[in-house]
């Protein structure tokens, strides 16, 4: 969780940065700050010794479009909606983001969505629109503003069948690359006479900041507290960022302080709190160990050697008494041998046999 939150607050409190690049091309600006930031990873993973797996057939597709959606996407149309919109507003719609993932995680995977993130990100989301004050704008606005909350989403939504083969530092790298180079092609096309141009100090201090902290270190530690948390749950960080932006703000004298903002951190607090909780039900509990036992004991009474080693009940059930182990791990060079956890629930078996329980 800890990662989670300082990942969010980094960002969020990048937001005076960005308005440093006002002036430098959108699309190629961002594809330098990505394809870097993807250098800085893999020379981290290099120098770190950690592994970084190639992505595989299953992943290009994925990595392409969270590029083109969650990373140069929510960028630009985050930049264009406040042509249109009031920045209020656009941060308003924004808000919603924790709310679409509490719900379209879960879903995505055929799960139900759990109570506390949807209430936690219902709540997150009520704060930043607090803390945003809404503001007018044109039907453009408004529409770009939904498709930067609908990318921003995305961006975790896509990563998550690749964090589960690659791991978050791979995740990260890897996105950073196809957004660095997809980006670079679609600007240069785009504009091929403005999309590329010289830094002056000041783009190339806040192109550094993005690059390094907000980019590398920050993307690093959102995908590490979603392969933590899952989607649902980590998304109601999001509605941390606002209130990391707000309070640089007020440090640096950019905004003035009123009682509203108050509220609105204290009803993002309360979501954050609220959706962060995990339920007991989501550990295996006392029915799934009674469920284990029944099985265990039923398997006993047949003859196993009648049975391939590879359609063992037991040997599909036993991940969930014990996850970490791999399958090669819980046979071992002996065969379709019991791993401790099995022995451990069989022996509560036999106790209740002995005791003369059904």
């Amino acid at each position: 969780m800890t990662i989670g939150v300082l990942g969010v607050l980094v960002v969020g409190a990048s937001v005076p940065v960005t308005g440093m690049l006002d002036g430098y091309p959108v699309i190629t600006g961002q594809a330098l700050r990505y394809a870097l930031a993807g250098v800085i990873l893999l020379a981290w993973a290099r120098l770190s010794g950690r592994p970084l797996p190639p992505p595989g057939a299953r992943d290009a597709p994925s990595l392409l479009a969270l590029a083109a959606t969650g990373m140069i996407g929510f960028q630009a149309c985050l930049l264009f909606a406040q042509r249109y919109a009031e920045p209020g507003l656009v941060a308003a719609f924004l808000g919603g983001t924790p709310l679409v993932l509490a719900l379209a995680g879960p879903l995505a995977k055929g799960k139900r969505p759990s109570w506390a993130p949807v209430t936690g990100a219902v709540l997150a989301g009520l704060g930043i629109a607090v803390l945003s004050g809404g503001g007018a704008a044109r039907w453009q606005g408004l529409v770009l503003a939904a498709l930067a909350m609908v990318c921003e989403a995305l961006f975790t939504l896509l990563a998550v069948g690749v964090l589960e083969r690659l791991g978050p530092l791979a995740t990260a790298t890897w996105s950073c690359f196809a957004a660095g180079v997809g980006g670079a092609v679609v600007g240069t096309i785009a504009d091929p006479s403005g999309a590329w141009a010289w830094p002056d100090g000041r783009e190339l201090l806040a192109l550094g900041y993005l690059t390094v902290v907000v980019t590398a270190i920050a993307f690093l530690l959102w995908y590490s507290a979603v392969s933590a948390l899952g989607a649902d749950r980590a998304g109601v960080l999001v509605g941390l960022m606002p209130v990391s932006g707000l309070a640089v703000s007020l440090l640096l004298g950019m905004q003035d302080f009123r009682f509203t903002q108050v509220i609105g951190v204290a009803l993002v607090s309360s979501g954050v709190v609220i959706g962060l909780r995990r339920r007991k039900l989501d550990e295996p509990g006392a029915f799934d160990v009674e469920m284990l036992h029944d099985v265990a004991a039923d398997d006993r009474d047949h003859d196993r050697a009648q049975r391939p080693v590879e359609g063992d009940l037991l040997d599909e059930l036993r991940p969930a008494v014990d996850r970490g182990q791999t399958q090669h791990e819980s046979h071992g060079a002996q065969g379709n041998r019991l791993t401790e956890g099995d022995l451990a629930v069989l022996g509560q078996g036999g106790d209740r046999e002995r005791l003369g329980d059904p």
